[in-house]
């Protein structure tokens, strides 16, 4: 496990062993959607084998992702970053791509991801 994939998820106050044993448990079900988006935000070579623990990358993505849905709909207060923030996470998703559908069910994948992981983390004892 790589430390750098878990300094954003520690910064928000998890600890290491439930994201561990919180990303197993959604991987069961959503490595497709893992996937999905590890080809549009790491662009590789579909011959490429994946990073290592690319799923940690792709957490913090969604948890990214959820962050500014969060202010997007009033729920937190703007931060001096979050105009930068969701242009970034905007740009990084729509890269090409040709309809506002297309994005939006990367949003969607990304959100959902966030908030089903932050689900299985608070039930885990």
């Amino acid at each position: 496990m790589s430390t750098v994939g878990l300094y954003r998820v520690l910064r928000q106050g998890f600890e290491d062993a439930k994201i561990t044993q919180a990303l197993d448990m959604l991987l069961v079900d959503r490595k497709n959607e893992f996937r999905e988006l590890y080809g549009v935000l790491l662009k590789t070579p579909k011959s490429a084998s994946p990073l290592p623990d690319f799923e940690y990358f792709i957490l913090n993505f969604c948890l990214e992702v959820n962050e500014a849905f969060q202010t997007w709909s009033g729920q937190k207060s703007l931060s001096i970053t979050s105009p930068q923030k969701a242009l970034t996470i905007l740009r990084q998703l729509s890269r090409d791509k040709t309809t506002m559908n297309q994005l939006a069910h990367l949003l969607n994948i990304s959100y959902t991801l966030a908030e089903e992981f932050k689900e299985i983390y608070r039930r885990l004892k």
